[in-house]
């Protein structure tokens, strides 16, 4: 699997896309269970139990997970790696943790008012938009609202496509710090519900016998179309003849995601 981003750059990882190929797979190959190669390593996809009725799931694994600074492309006067410390550069009262699963991530647990505030775009602006000298290459950077023990919620600003209704790898990153940084509310291998813009997912946070961590994402994977249209009017970037057959399955995950909401 690749991932190209809205800008035309190209993602390590794609935590939603992976979802969506494993749903595909799994129907086109008959399998439950299997491995999607991808930039850095073959992950582990599988189905799950579905959210809700007409609402698929699939487990995809998200690793492999560094915290050293030279995997998140981090250029922070001595520090190797950044787990709840300040950046000054960035804001004199938010504090930040960075891990890369592999894309890298830029994390800070805040409160509802600053979730909702320009902070998270300001921030992100300046790592992303033009040059800077802490993530030359760019991050994704998310704000974290714990809600209450075992659910969070994360607003994301996307290297290479800006503000995101959901961000697979973001919440997987938020989760494993939320587990680290937080042990009296969760813990290592207990479901966490993590809500976004768009919905929710859940996940949960593994360690190996050898240190290193990875995480289970789990979430929708929803077909909105069949579509067919004919290959060369495509390239010419004709759809005028596109033949667009429409499933009911996104109607049933937006009345799942409002029964969520409604119910939080």
């Amino acid at each position: 699997m690749r991932v190209i981003n809205a800008d035309g750059s190209e993602a390590s990882m794609c935590g939603n896309g992976i979802r969506t190929v494993a749903r595909y797979l799994s129907e086109q190959k008959e399998l439950d269970e299997f491995k999607i190669e991808t930039m850095h390593a073959d992950l582990e996809v599988k189905r799950a139990a579905d959210f809700a009725p007409n609402v698929q799931a699939f487990d995809a694994e998200i690793s492999p997970v560094s915290f050293a600074a030279a995997d998140l492309g981090m250029h922070i006067e001595g520090k190797t790696e950044l787990i709840d410390d300040y950046i000054p550069q960035l804001s004199d009262t938010l504090k930040f943790s960075a891990v890369s699963v592999p894309n890298p991530h830029l994390i800070a647990f805040v409160s509802h008012d600053v979730l909702v505030g320009p902070e998270l775009g300001r921030i992100a602006s300046y790592l992303n938009n033009g040059e800077n000298p802490i993530f030359p290459d760019g991050v994704n950077v998310s704000f974290v609202e714990i809600q209450k023990a075992k659910q969070i919620f994360v607003r994301t600003y996307e290297r290479g496509v800006g503000y995101t209704n959901a961000c697979g790898t973001a919440m997987s990153a938020s989760s494993l710090m939320y587990v680290l940084l937080y042990p009296d509310q969760v813990k290592k291998n207990q479901l966490i519900s993590v809500f976004n813009p768009g919905g929710m997912v859940k996940t949960c946070v593994h360690q190996r016998k050898n240190g290193s961590y990875w995480m289970s994402l789990i979430g929708n994977a929803t077909f909105v179309a069949n579509v067919k249209v004919d290959q060369s009017a495509a390239f010419r970037g004709d759809f005028t003849a596109a033949v667009w057959d429409e499933k009911n399955e996104q109607d049933a995950y937006e009345k799942f995601v409002v029964q969520l909401q409604r119910g939080q």
